[in-house]
């Protein structure tokens, strides 16, 4: 009896994995849809397993987390943007910052490319990158900095402070990123309340702006890139 009812709430629930999975937008030669969409399946029935009723947390909300958790956690153990890749990245945040700094405003594009020696079709590689590990971890892709910046699992420390220092440091990440997302242009504030509130999948937001996926892509890592640089900028 029990084993019935737990087999109907995971196929009632299937759908919700299929969305969280469509929203899961990282190239990766190891996984077509079907694998991810079983890896969310896994997912769900560990959160109809560790769910907690007392918590009152709307069971949806807490089993796309478990969902969205574990394929990503999947896809980090298999599919990560080789040492090059990750090098031509850092290499651009740091040109972009010493850009910044030269010209006392935002380098554009084309300033980008002349002092990387690239051209726009690399450029736009980058942004993919970019875009790539925002969707495996926006903290880490937002907050991280190579020179020891603030990071949520280096700060905290354990004992019974532990909840309430994490209160502290995601409120003080929360008015950070606000202030960031403030200083970006009305378009690029669509784009990301599209992404992440309407919870719009890049096909679909491509639809809206009439570009390709693959642009769209490639704009959402360039708005993550001037983020994660406004971000740098108010922590230093």
């Amino acid at each position: 009896m029990y084993e019935q009812a737990r087999e109907e709430e995971i196929l009632n629930y299937l759908p919700l994995v299929e969305r969280v999975v469509k929203r899961i937008s990282v190239k990766s030669l190891d996984y077509d849809y079907d694998d991810l969409f079983n890896i969310g399946v896994i997912g769900l029935m560990d959160a109809i397993k560790k769910f907690d009723t007392t918590k009152k947390v709307p069971f949806e909300s807490y089993a796309a987390i478990r969902i969205r958790g574990t394929v990503l956690d999947e896809i980090r153990r298999n599919a990560k943007l080789s040492r090059y890749k990750m090098g031509i990245v850092n290499h651009y945040y740091l040109v972009k910052e010493e850009l910044a700094q030269r010209f006392k405003r935002e380098a554009t594009d084309v300033e980008i490319c002349q002092e990387m020696q690239i051209d726009a079709k690399q450029l736009g590689e980058i942004y993919e990158s970019v875009h790539y590990l925002s969707s495996l971890s926006l903290e880490s892709t937002l907050f991280h900095q190579e020179n020891g910046g603030m990071e949520l699992k280096d700060t905290l420390v354990d004992g019974n402070n532990e909840d309430a220092e994490k209160k502290i440091i995601a409120a003080e990440k929360e008015q950070i990123l606000t202030d960031a997302i403030a200083q970006l242009a009305e378009r690029e504030q669509i784009i990301l309340n599209l992404y992440y509130k309407e919870e719009l999948t890049l096909k679909e937001i491509a639809a809206v702006l009439d570009i390709s996926t693959a642009r769209t892509s490639q704009i959402h890592g360039k708005i993550i890139s001037k983020l994660k640089l406004k971000i740098m900028e108010e922590m230093s």
